[in-house]
């Protein structure tokens, strides 16, 4: 409770608010809430500063009650003063934080907030691929050079749609958002977030699983073609060598056929030169 004459207890009930507010103000369910909270801590910005010049007086006026531990007063007149000079710095600072918090209320006071516009559920992100050390290297200096865009472009190469899918979900690698560490730079692309960190030297891309890229964007189909493709969805599909061919034709094209039918997306379909061993690594 507050007493308006006892500093420290009044000091403890602030140092509690304070750290009330710092906990209570990571989030706003309301934004228009947020000018109400600026204009208090404005106010308690202007008793700080005040707080902070009368502390330093404090120090001045009673110097010569002051010494160190050993009984020396000249020491303790000095570090007396030494801190009343330090205080009066900070108010000084503390003025100016003032002043950019006044700027900042009256900013705020400004904006009419409207109902956040409902957003469409866009699902979970799968892991396409993680590369790190060496292996991203060319990749990083080329956000330097060129942008993400490039970047995601080449790593889209080792997106195989369904089949990635499938992969990420037996291995686990499927994040409601893409995981971020606190240095880490984040670019977009059609479906496809590339996260990156040019410190450690890692990047990885995801995408939304249910939705595929547009191939066209993402140079994967021949924007002269794109209109007229009519592959049969099970027409690329083969069979691991030595294994009967027709059942397994059945249930992978059914499979596919079920996704391609739900999603309303087309399935990527290129060579497959090599296969990349980061392809698939979680994060």
């Amino acid at each position: 409770m507050l007493t308006f004459t006892d500093p420290v207890a009044d000091a403890e009930e602030a140092y509690e608010a304070m750290r009330a507010l710092a906990h209570a103000s990571r989030t706003f369910e309301q934004p228009e809430d947020m000018y109400g909270v600026l204009g208090d801590l404005l106010g308690s910005v202007r008793s700080l500063e005040q707080v902070l010049t009368q502390i330093a007086t404090a120090h001045e006026s009673s110097r010569d009650r002051a010494a160190d531990d050993a009984g020396d007063r000249a020491t303790g007149v000095r570090d007396a003063l030494t801190t009343a000079g330090e205080l009066r710095q900070a108010a000084a600072l503390i003025g100016e934080a003032e002043r950019r918090l006044d700027a900042a209320s009256a900013a705020a006071g400004r904006i009419a907030w409207h109902p956040a516009a409902e957003m469409p559920e866009v699902g979970h992100r799968i892991n396409v691929v993680f590369l790190q050390g060496g292996e991203a290297d060319r990749l990083l200096d080329l956000i330097d050079q060129g942008g993400a865009d490039a970047v995601i472009q080449e790593l889209a190469g080792y997106d195989y749609g369904d089949e990635t899918v499938d992969a990420a979900l037996e291995n686990g690698y499927v994040y409601d958002t893409p995981p971020q560490g606190l240095l880490d730079c984040t670019a977009q692309l059609d479906a496809y977030t590339l996260v990156y960190n040019q410190d450690h030297r890692h990047l990885a891309l995801y995408r939304h699983m249910d939705v595929l890229p547009s191939p066209v964007l993402l140079g994967l189909e021949d924007p002269r073609h794109a209109a007229t493709t009519t592959e049969s969805p099970s027409s690329a599909i083969a069979a691991p060598s030595g294994v009967r061919a027709g059942p397994i034709l059945a249930r992978e094209a059914a499979r596919e056929q079920s996704r391609r039918d739900r999603l309303g997306t087309p399935a990527i379909r290129r060579e497959q030169p090599g296969r990349q061993t980061g392809r698939g690594l979680g994060r």
